[in-house]
């Protein structure tokens, strides 16, 4: 394996219920490429949308690596476009149409000299599947640090 995650989702184990992962590549300015490898940016809300047969990434925040030397327009939160197979579109933009289904991005990484976004399809978890989930966590914890100690 030889990527490396430069910026994450991490709520999205504990919100969502992850069915299918893909990886994509990005459109970015040179900037945006600086400021993802120095581990800014936030994917927090963000998620993919399909239209016109083509994704999009909508919602994540990267901001410029020097603002002073950004264009003076320059949007953090601006859609960018994902570079995915054709097959992979209308395979996704079918499973999205299902009632309750999402893409979301889970993270950013570098592989090799490309920057990829792992997207996820997923499902809303229920209040009830997030306490399951965080008591699961919880559990493994105790149970690491007990192993550990003896």
């Amino acid at each position: 394996m030889t990527h490396m995650d430069l910026i994450r989702n991490k709520k999205a184990g504990l919100q969502y219920e992850i069915l299918e992962e893909l990886e994509a590549g990005i459109e970015l300015c040179g900037f945006e490429v600086k400021s993802l490898r120095a581990h800014h940016g936030s994917l927090l809300g963000a998620r993919v949308i399909i239209r016109g047969g083509e994704a999009f990434l909508v919602g994540a925040e990267i901001p410029a690596f020097q603002p002073a030397n950004a264009p003076k327009d320059y949007d953090p939160r601006r859609t960018r476009r994902l570079l995915v197979g054709k097959r992979d579109i209308t395979r996704l933009a079918g499973l999205e149409s299902q009632r309750g289904l999402t893409l979301v991005p889970v993270s950013v990484y570098s592989k090799h000299q490309f920057i990829k976004v792992r997207v996820a399809l997923v499902r809303g978890k229920k209040k009830y599947d997030k306490r399951e989930t965080i008591k699961k966590r919880d559990m493994e914890r105790e149970m690491r640090r007990s192993l550990k100690e003896g």
